[in-house]
């Protein structure tokens, strides 16, 4: 008798039983590498460093705080010595000063002013204590207070004269600019990222009636703007640390 082949038992094909084996990395493969769950719970997420996808508030990237950094630096120290760029900057605000209605002007500046600013700011933050956010509304809070801190002693050390009032002191760097920045964009970033284009048309308006109106030259509304961004990347950076050491009041706005 002819012996009957023994039947081989069968063998493994790598380009399919690979692909569901844990950590694959091919093609198809039903789940992740490393082992963890599919979805990743929203108060568990990390954000990157440079405060891109996920960071509560959103934070510039490190070249946007680097040139506002270096702009500051610069435009102070050309107003101290009086240089070029100053000069500059006087011959452009007489050029413009009352070049639309003062009532105008007027009111766009006035945006800025606290008791404008600070009620939008106030109602933002007590929304998001009310949503739980507590951590974001007290650094919220503390970079608003972080601007009288540093826009008075700049303004006593540098001493500029104002554009309609040479006789009078302190114009350099723009608090009501200042305080409509930081006021309005944490106000965003505490109830709704969907604001922002908003608040960023409220800050250039009110930016623009002080020049407009006469209350400050150009480059005090620059050099404001640049402080602010700092002042709200440090708050931003604050709150995030803040939230990975903890995991309540951290969940981002929409």
């Amino acid at each position: 008798m002819r012996e009957t082949p023994r039947a081989e038992p069968p063998q493994p094909r790598p380009h399919r039983a690979v692909a569901h084996t844990p950590g694959a990395s091919c093609s198809g493969t039903p789940h992740r590498s490393d082992g963890r769950p599919p979805h990743t719970p929203r108060g568990v997420r990390r954000s990157d460093p440079l405060g891109r996808s996920g960071t509560t508030p959103p934070v510039p990237g490190r070249p946007a705080l680097f040139s506002a950094l270096v702009a500051l630096v610069v435009v102070t120290w050309q107003v101290l010595v009086h240089g070029p760029l100053a000069r500059l900057d006087e011959r452009v605000s007489r050029a413009v000063v009352d070049s639309a209605p003062r009532r105008v002007s007027e009111f766009a500046a006035d945006l800025g002013n606290m008791t404008v600013a600070l009620p939008v700011l106030a109602c933002a933050m007590a929304y998001a204590v009310w949503r739980g956010r507590r951590l974001a509304a007290l650094y919220a809070g503390l970079a608003m207070a972080a601007v009288p801190l540093l826009v008075i002693p700049l303004k006593e050390w540098t001493a500029r004269p104002g554009p309609l009032e040479p006789w009078a002191h302190g114009y350099y760097p723009s608090g009501h600019t200042a305080t409509a920045a930081v006021a309005y964009f944490g106000a965003a970033f505490l109830v709704s990222k969907r604001l922002v284009p908003v608040t960023a048309v409220l800050t250039a308006v009110t930016g623009t009636g002080l020049v407009l109106r006469g209350f400050h030259w150009p480059l005090d509304v620059l050099a404001s703007l640049c402080l602010s961004l700092l002042i709200l990347a440090v708050s931003s950076s604050c709150t995030r640390r803040s939230c990975s050491r903890t995991a309540t009041g951290c969940s981002g706005p929409s």
